[in-house]
């Protein structure tokens, strides 16, 4: 089929809530120099997506100002000097922007095969969890065999690859989440310890059960207290990757713990990482990852799709956090 002109996308006219959110028709896109046009079929919803549309994440200046940061579809045009990839395969891509459209451009480096059994909708939830997850817990916090890492927010998109992923590489995997049915659910898919944060004090269950040891990693994604808490809940050598705030980013804690513990912080943000760095970690998860998925022996959770059009229900469900997994927008079905 050719490609037309002009294609649907979600449009935020103004910095606002999910409401601000409207149809638009534009240009479709054309890959520079190393790109692909992927068709798209399914998009994914993250929190940055949700941060962009209330102005508090700009896109980088050379990026797509539409929302959307992973895709699957049918590549169906290729820039010039762009290589691993042919018109009409089908493809699940990291975007630098531009997933909530009909049409989306990537570089060719970021993407990674549909997994076999996957669809297009399960594929498209992969990528932006996937290289989160790898880069910080991984090639960051270098997360070993035997180790012990605690994830919070366990029941997000994030927090459900980081369980599957520390079991499949040989972690004890701690988790936190906001219920009894949210603890469950991180048990049912790997976690050795979950624990319900509004009854139970992580830090207290943590003590007791490594008998005042502490794990080795921690992936965070909450900030506020939680830092304090974090800080006396690591090992010895003990490291703590910080990925986003969903509570305060300016703390106040002792931090003496990290000289007497000898602590490694750090943390990242994906999209603004170089362009290397995300072919790179898509070179490692096609070679580390990638198998596991093929073989069914990790799986991704879906809790709700939506169509494009009704993007504004997907973030308010995002920004409710009552959800268990991926929210996902039904671009072009297949």
């Amino acid at each position: 089929m050719p490609i037309p002109a002009t294609m649907r996308h979600v449009a935020v006219p103004t910095p606002g809530p999910p409401d601000v959110m409207t149809m638009a028709e534009g240009p479709v896109p054309q890959p520079r120099a190393g790109e692909v046009t992927i068709e798209v079929a399914w998009a994914g919803v993250n929190r940055p997506d949700c941060a962009q549309r209330a102005g508090a994440y700009p896109p980088p200046p050379d990026a797509s100002p539409i929302l959307g940061l992973e895709v699957a579809g049918r590549v169906v045009a290729m820039g010039p000097e762009t290589e691993g990839w042919k018109i009409g395969d089908l493809a699940c891509a990291l975007t630098p922007g531009g997933g909530y459209a009909e049409y989306c451009c990537t570089p060719a480096a970021w993407c990674l095969p549909v997994p076999q059994g996957f669809s297009l909708e399960q594929a498209a939830s992969l990528p932006e969890n996937y290289f989160t997850v790898w880069n910080n817990v991984f090639d960051r916090a270098k997360l070993a065999v035997g180790e012990s890492l605690l994830v919070h927010g366990g029941t997000s998109g994030i927090g459900l690859t980081a369980i599957q992923l520390g079991k499949a590489f040989g972690a004890t995997v701690f988790t936190t989440a906001g219920s009894a049915e949210k603890v469950e659910f991180c048990r049912s898919v790997g976690a050795d310890h979950a624990f319900d944060y509004r009854t139970q004090d992580f830090e207290a269950e943590i003590a007791r059960i490594t008998h005042k040891r502490g794990v080795d990693v921690i992936l965070d994604m909450v900030g506020g207290d939680y830092a304090q808490k974090n800080l006396k809940s690591l090992a010895l050598e003990g490291r703590l990757v910080q990925i986003a705030f969903l509570k305060a980013h300016r703390i106040e804690c002792d931090w003496r713990q990290i000289m007497m513990k000898r602590l490694t912080v750090t943390g990242s943000t994906l999209r603004a990482s170089p362009f290397e760095r995300k072919a790179a970690l898509a070179r490692e998860l096609k070679r580390e990852v990638w198998p596991l998925l093929d073989r069914g022996e990790l799986k991704t959770i879906i809790h709700a799709t939506f169509p494009l059009a009704e993007a504004a229900r997907a973030h308010a469900l995002m920004e409710s956090s009552q959800h268990i997994g991926k929210i996902m927008l039904a671009v072009r079905p297949q």
